[in-house]
């Protein structure tokens, strides 16, 4: 083991050595900030996206939250542009409405189960207060390496690339598939070594991992989230 880390998986995509993504990780340069709050139980999963995101991300940081060990020190949320929490608050409003903000944005992603990035906003200090935002979109996730009960719901990369489409103008596109194309090659990679293979989201399974983001509800697009 090396830091809660099995000595056959790589230390910075977590994946098997053999299946190793480090090398094709791209540099995605965004205006946009990105902040992952990441659930301290998520930290060494392979199938973790947030992560992952933050890699492919120079403007962005991981904040682990859940336990005194692990930790991290809370930014100052205002300090690269203005705070926005991506989470499908009751007065959440639709990402766009940030889509030509005059400073930049601080995308704030809650990172773990449904039920621990709930919690997030009433247990980091300074989020309380912070708006919050959701997206959406018509293609189902392509995430397969966990279940939902609903195949609407997004990993939370995918919610990530989604939300850099709108907020990042005439780049916003070329984000989101530089973004989705590494995505996909996590996802393959995982699929080929799992044993038995994964099984498919079926209705009603039972929730795991990535925040779901861009599940709608009746009237309105709410994000959810599912690393």
């Amino acid at each position: 083991m090396i830091d809660g880390l099995a000595a056959h998986r790589c230390a910075g995509c977590r994946m098997i050595v053999a299946e190793c993504l480090c090398d094709l990780i791209p540099r995605v340069e965004t205006r946009t900030r990105v902040v992952v709050v990441l659930h301290q139980f998520e930290d060494q999963k392979p199938s973790n996206t947030g992560r992952l995101a933050a890699r492919c991300l120079p403007n962005s940081a991981v904040v682990i939250r859940g336990g005194f060990e692990h930790a991290t020190e809370v930014p100052v949320w205002e300090e690269h542009g203005d705070p926005v929490l991506l989470f499908p608050h009751p007065d959440a409003r639709p990402l766009a409405d940030w889509r030509d903000n005059p400073r930049p944005v601080t995308l704030i992603v809650p990172d773990g189960t449904w039920r621990q990035a709930q919690r997030v906003r009433r247990r980091i200090a300074g989020l309380g207060t912070v708006p919050c935002a959701v997206v959406a979109r018509d293609a189902p996730s392509a995430y397969r390496l966990r279940r939902t009960p609903d195949p609407r719901r997004l990993s939370t990369m995918e919610a990530i690339a989604e939300s850099l489409a709108i907020l990042e103008g005439l780049n916003g596109p070329s984000t989101r598939d530089a973004l989705l194309q590494i995505f996909e090659v996590m996802v393959e990679r995982s699929l080929r070594v799992r044993a038995p293979a994964a099984r498919p989201r079926t209705p009603g399974g039972s929730e795991s991992g990535d925040v779901d983001l861009g599940i709608e509800h009746p009237g309105q697009h709410l994000g959810t989230l599912r690393d």
